[in-house]
Formats: C-alpha cells, structure tokens, sequence
C-alpha cells in the first residue's frame, strides 16, 4: 500500500508540474543596458505580481495565467504593458523600460515642509566629502576601458538599394537588431588597459596605458584619449560635464533649487539596508538629470547612481544619454567605483534619420588607497595630469585580449573588428571617404601629394579683379619627416602671379619639435586676431563684405624661418628670423611717404622670440601639425620682436613686447565666461605696417577676435591694452518660454575695450597724404554686444552697439551693426 501512494502523490506532483506555468526574465534599462533592480512586476487587474530581485531577473510558477497583460513598471520610468501568450507553458522574457521622468501620479506630497528623500538628500551631501574617492591622499587602480560606436537607425534594405552604399555587401550582414529596439551598425571599438595614479595635494594624476586595441584609426596620440583620465564623471561634484555643458549633479550643494527628491522604498542586499533616492527636475529646460541612486543606510554612500539626460536640455543632437555608475565596498567604511558606463545617442539629422550611438564602459580593479608606494610613479610626472602610452602598447601576441579583458565580447563586439578591417580595405570605402573628406574640409589626397582647399580655387576683389588659386602639398606617402606645401594664384585685373613654397621638417613628435622654412609673394589678406585670423581669399568672404568701406590692399613679401619645441611641463617655445617686405597698394599710404637712409622703406628684418604656457593642455597630434583641444586652465603668451636694421635691406631698429593671457571658465550653472587680456609697447618710431593696427573687420561675418564695428586701418598705436569678455548663458530667458526652449535658443552678452596711445613722432611720420589714421589717445574703444546663438543649431546672430570714443560716427552703421556666423557644435 505504502508504494502505491508513493507512486500516487509522485504522480499527482507530476502532473502538477506539468500543468503550472513557468514565466520569467529580466528588466533592463532599454538605452543603458542595466538591468533595473525591484521593478515591480503585475498581472493587470489582479492580486498577483512580484519584483525583480538586485539582478533585475524575476520569475512566477502558475497553475494558470491570471490575466493576459503584464504590468511592468520601476519609478522614474515608463510604465509597460505586455501582452502574455497563453498557449505556451514556458516564457522567457527580457523587458526593457523606456526612461521617463517621474509622472504626477508618483510624487507624495508631504504634510511637512520637507519630505524623507530631502532628508536623505541632506544626509549624502554632508557625508560626501568622505564618500568622495577623491578626498582620499592618494590612490591607485587598473582600468579596462570599451568604447563602442554604431550606427543606429539603419535600415538594412535601404542601404542594399542607396548607390553609394550597396557595394558593401558585408556591412548589411553586419547590423545587428537582436538586443536592440531600432537596428544598428557596429562601427568602431576599442579597448584599453592602464593604471591611473593619483594624489590629492598637490594634484598629480599619471596613467600608464599598457596595451590599446582600436579599429580604423592609425593616429597613435588617439590612444592618449581612450584612458581613464577623461572619465571625468564625479557623482559627489556639484556638476557634471557632459560635453562641453555642465550638468548640475543631484548630489549638488543646491540639489534642491534644481531636483525633487522622494525616497521610494528600502532593500536589503548582501546584507546591507540600502535606500532607493529619486530625482526629477523642478522645472524644463534646465540642464539636470531624470534618475535614481540606491544609497548605504549607515555610510549615506552611493552604491549606484542612473542618469539620464533631460529631454528639453540645451544640448544639440543628443536624443538620449544615460550614465551609470556602481560601487563597491573596499573596506570596512569606503565605497569606490567599481564600474562607470556612458551611453549617448547623436542624432544630427533627427530622430527618424541614420544616427549615432556611443557606448563606454570603464571597470576599476585592484583598488589601493592611501599607500605612499603609490606616489612614487607620480614622482615622474613632468606636468600635473599626464598620459604616458607604454612603448609595448602594440606589442601583444595573439590571444592577449582573451585573457585580459574584465568583461567578455559580445557576439556584435567581436564582428566589429572583422567587419571594420573590411570596411577600411575596400576600395568603394576609400572612394567614398575621400569625396566626404574633400567636400568636407576642401582638400584631397592623391598619392604623395594632396591638392585644395577648394574654396580657395575661384574668388575676387577690386585690385585683382577674379583670382584663381591652386594649392598642392605632400602627403605622408611622399615622406614622413619633410613636408612641403606651395600654391600659385593669379589675378585678371592686375595680370600678375603670386604664391608661396614653404616646407616642414619634423625633427621629433614627443616632445613636438620642427623646423619650418617658407617664402611668400602675396597680397596680406589677413590681420592678425591673437589667435586665429580670418582670410579674405575665398569667394565666402566676398559676398558679406561691409558695404561702402573701401578695401585696403597691401603686398607682402616674406622669407621666414621658424624653429618650435614644446616641454612636457606645457612650456612650448618659438624662435623665428624673418624678413618682410610691404609694398601699399590702394586706400592706404604709400611706402614713398616714408623714406629712409638706409635700406629700402617698409622693410624690416626681425628675430622674434614666442613663449606660450597652457596649464594642462590637451594636443591632437596630425602628422606635420597639432590641434589644441582645451585647456582647463589660462594659457599665457608673451613675445618679444628685434628689429634689425641693416639685414637683409632692413631699414628699422625697433624693440616689441607683446604679452597676453586668456582663459574659458565655467561659472555653472549659468553658462561659461571667455577673457582676453593683452597688451604691447612698441619701441622705435615706424610705418604703420610695423605698429599696431587694431583688428577691425571689413565683413558682416562676427569676428571673436576683432573690433566688428571697427574697420581695418583705423586705429594705430604703438602703447595699448586691451580686455574682451563673452559670457554665454546657455538657453537663459529663453528657457521660459515653450518654443525657444525646444528650440535649444541660446543667449550670450560680450564686451571688447582696448585704450592705446600713439607717439608725436609715430603721429608725425604716419599722418600722411589724403588717408588718416585715428589714434586713441589713451581713450577706450569701447563695443557690446548680445544676441542670439543656436539658431537652427548652426547660427549665430550678434548685435554690436559701438558705444566709445566720442563723438560716435556719424555714419550709423558704424555705431550699430549685426553680423551672421555659422558653426555647428553640441
């Protein structure tokens, strides 16, 4: 008998295993990748429901499905309504929850004057600095660095049908839309591994990067950028960049100026009570975050923090961005980043249209704080955050990554290098680059030599009448240490030929040392703005020309050579011997009002001596050139200019000192602020062309760098200083108002002065013939300015008020003026 009721309570049980179902899965974050930890899992209109455990996975056994609709929702996102098969006794779901701000319907209101999640808001700001894993004395990690990039929004047949892409057959099969709700293209990836230094005071950080793997790039400074040192993402920080923006941290000072906060639930994980923090903004359009974090109950530390960007931010092309960051308890009492993702989409053509998406991931290991072993390597750094790539970087045998990388590929991720190789082999790729590289930035390699830029090839102007030019240099093909350039241009007015041949030699590119040697025969289309300038030798410049103030035309003549160095420490230096010699042409004095006894007149020759200092800059280094990044800091110039008389035809004795600092500063949350402060004597009596003209600008295309509403060869001086200032609010007023906030409007104000005196004996030999030129006479100059920025995303209008000397011009359009530019930037 005993068996048979085995037999029958085993059978029974069977029975009713074989009649339950089984549905289970995982919540993830459907932009970031995470998965969402206590979302709340519900049969519509029943009793029945669950939450995801701390992995995000759930699971229920049923005798029967309760209701066909799943609810599923976790606060500060989209609730999901998901139909459930009935016909299947086994379901396996992944569900992924759209980001949302936290809805009305989910905001307690409370019957004090603060709620619980202000009080625990308060608790994590006064125990942040000992949270903060940069209050520590010193420290040191490893770092696994990936960053991905794809192409999102790709319709494979499309690409199968468009003409330029259909011949890249295996970039179809390439797209993925497996784990993702739109299709997309996998791109580009890379990885890094590295160890990251740091020391609190003074401020050191050093990071080795041991080895780096990155598809379709072969500019080696790039791998300086795919460390840990531009993981710049500090939740304890009263804001966070994104971009070039700062965001304000929920964890800010004046978190609550900015953020509701409302404390959701409590959770005890591993052990540890941890409480769940919401945030929302207070009001759109400012540039703050939609997110929660789940905070240590005892140490009020984070133990992970989810970010996403506000939709109505001013930022350009940003249709999402999410930011995640964990922790993990290294001892008894500190919390330290364990884990760091970035998640970004780019959409320029809009949210329907081919976008990008960027990913990142950063993993910290092998933590040791507060070890004065840790400093000795910092003890080799030459400035105060330095990048040192190994030279083994390379260097790794086949199978290295197998083994070394903290997470493993995905099966997109290991396609990526596969298809990239392809891609960066095939020769319909390379076409298709080189029309995109040439309509882009107007110049185009063939072989060994490189011609353009394009829009310099066809312009005019009153002395020349039409002007074609034509520029050809070397490429790297032709060699790698000598580079030369040289272009021809002619005019049909004046019938005359003009160019330049110059060449670089590249003595060394770290530290970046060279030696360059030119010699040039042209009209000076160009005024110097400190640093940039803007040229007239392009037909852009002619159609935006001011209207009814005569152009100046001026030959020059040069030879010139230039040795530059720059140290590790952010010292770069410029020592140059040149000879110049400036032939007037129209609307100016002509060199016969100034005659010399030596010499010829308008000729000089000088040695001059450049030192610029940029607090922790960062350099792109292209071949034969470099590209300045930013500097978080003021970068210094100062130089110094011997005339030498006697040299080369020279007529001058003269000594020049010119010295400027400028600088971008944050002044978060209400935009950025740029200065310039400059100055210069001049030594010596001397034409005008060896004086100071102060940058005036003939055109309605804004100038940063010059006086708008002052034309060129106005005023003169041979003392001056001079003060610019732009500050840019981001969307200020216009963030109250619906359409220019979704408009992503931007306003700024800006001011420029600069006083300036003029010698007798300078105002004696200059003041000249039937064209006079104005000295300041140690008045300021004076312009303002405010407009409108981010029109359209691309535009910028500015209205500039000429508001000193007086009497003003008569003229009114020299007292008031609007002027156009055109850049596009996030």
């Amino acid at each position: 008998m005993k068996y048979i009721l085995a037999f029958l309570c085993v059978f029974a049980t069977s029975r009713l295993i074989a009649q339950s179902k089984i549905i289970k899965g995982t919540v993830k974050d459907s932009h970031s990748g995470e998965y969402l930890p206590f979302a709340s899992i519900q049969f519509k209109n029943t009793g029945v429901g669950n939450i995801t455990d701390s992995s995000g996975a759930f699971s229920f056994r049923l005798s029967r499905i309760p209701s066909d609709t799943l609810v599923i929702s976790s606060i500060s996102y989209q609730t999901l309504y998901l139909p459930i098969p009935h016909n299947r006794d086994t379901v396996n779901l992944t569900i992924s929850l759209q980001p949302g701000s936290a809805s009305a319907e989910v905001i307690v209101k409370a019957k004090t004057r603060h709620s619980r999640g202000w009080y625990l808001w308060k608790k994590v700001v006064l125990h942040r600095d000992q949270n903060n894993i940069f209050s520590h004395d010193n420290f040191t990690y490893n770092v696994y660095n990936r960053l991905e990039v794809d192409l999102n929004n790709v319709n494979k047949e499309k690409i199968k049908k468009n003409f330029l892409l259909k011949r890249f057959g295996f970039i179809s099969n390439s797209i993925d839309s497996s784990s993702e709700e739109k299709p997309f293209l996998p791109s580009f990836f890379s990885e890094s591994l590295s160890d990251y230094y740091y020391q609190k005071n003074p401020r050191k950080t050093r990071e080795l990067i041991r080895a780096a793997k990155i598809t379709g790039v072969k500019n080696e400074s790039i791998t300086k950028y795919m460390g840990a040192l531009y993981q710049n993402v500090v939740i304890y920080h009263n804001f966070i960049p994104v971009f070039d923006k700062q965001f304000v941290s929920p964890i800010n000072d004046n978190g609550d100026a900015f953020y509701d906060y409302r404390l959701a639930d409590t959770q005890v994980v591993a052990g540890r009570r941890l409480l769940h923090l919401i945030f929302i903004p207070k009001r759109q359009g400012q540039n703050t975050f939609t997110g929660d974090c789940w905070v240590h109950d005892s140490t009020y530390a984070i133990q992970k923090v989810i970010l996403h960007i506000n939709q109505e931010a001013n930022v350009n092309y940003v249709d999402k961005l999410s930011i995640v960051q964990e922790f993990k308890l290294i001892n008894d009492s500190t919390w330290f980043l364990s884990k760091d993702k970035f998640i970004v989409n780019l959409n320029p053509l809009g949210n329907k249209a081919m976008g990008f998406i960027a990913r990142k991931t950063t993993n910290y290991n092998n933590v040791r704080l507060n070890n004065n072993a840790n400093l000795q390597e910092l003890t080799k750094n030459k400035v105060a955050e330095e990048v040192v790539v190994l030279p083994e970087v390379k260097n790794k045998p086949v199978g290295y990554w197998d083994t070394a990388r903290v997470e493993p590929l995905t099966v997109s991720e290991k396609g990526i290098y596969v298809m990239v190789d392809s891609l960066m082999n095939s020769p319909a790729y390379k076409k298709l680059f080189n029309l995109f590289f040439f309509l882009g930035t107007g110049y185009k390699n063939i072989g060994k030599i490189q011609i353009g830029p394009w829009y310099s090839w066809m312009s005019g102007n009153a002395w020349e009448g039409k002007r074609f030019r034509f520029d050809l240099s070397t490429t790297l093909k032709f060699s790698k240490k000598f580079w030369l350039h040289g272009y021809l241009a002619y005019g049909t007015l004046d019938k005359n030929f003009k160019g330049q041949a110059e060449t670089r030699i590249l003595l060394k590119h770290e530290p970046f040392r060279f030696i360059n040697a030119s010699y040039s025969n042209d009209l000076s289309f160009k005024q110097d703005y400190g640093r940039s300038d803007i040229s007239g030798d392009n037909f852009f410049a002619v159609a935006i020309r001011k209207q009814g103030v005569p152009t100046k035309y001026l030959n020059l003549q040069e030879m010139r050579i230039d040795y530059f160095r720059d140290t590790r420490s952010g010292f770069s230096s410029t020592l140059s011997f040149t000879n110049k010699q400036f032939t007037p042409l129209l609307n100016i004095p002509d060199k016969t009002y100034f005659p010399v006894k030596q010499g010829q007149p308008m000729n000089t020759t000088e040695l001059i001596f450049k030192l610029r200092y940029a607090y922790d800059e960062k350099l792109y280094v292209a071949n034969f050139f470099r590209y300045y990044v930013g500097s978080p800091g003021t970068v210094a110039e100062m130089e110094f200019t011997q005339g030498l008389k006697g040299i080369l035809n020279s007529s001058y004795n003269y000594e020049k000192l010119t010295a400027g600092i400028n600088s971008i500063v944050s002044v978060a949350p209400y935009g950025k602020l740029y200065f310039n402060i400059y100055g210069g004597k001049i030594f010596g009596t001397l034409p005008y062309t060896l004086l100071e003209l102060h940058p005036g600008n003939d055109v309605y295309y804004y100038n940063k760098y010059a006086f708008n509403l002052m034309n060129k060869y106005e005023f003169l001086s041979d003392k001056y200083l001079g003060l610019s200032l732009e500050h840019n609010f981001g969307n200020g007023l216009f963030k109250y108002i619906g359409l220019t906030r979704k408009m992503k409007l931007r306003q700024f104000w800006n001011m420029k002065a600069i006083t300036g005196s003029l010698s007798d004996k300078n105002k004696t030999l200059n003041f000249v013939g039937n064209y006079s030129f104005k000295a300041l006479d140690n008045k300021f100059y004076l312009e303002a300015g405010t407009g409108i920025d981010n029109i359209f995303k691309m535009f910028r209008l500015d209205f500039v008020w000429r508001l000193a000397p007086t009497p003003l011009p008569s003229n009114q359009s020299s007292r008031f003026g609007v002027f156009g530019s055109f850049h596009v930037k996030l």
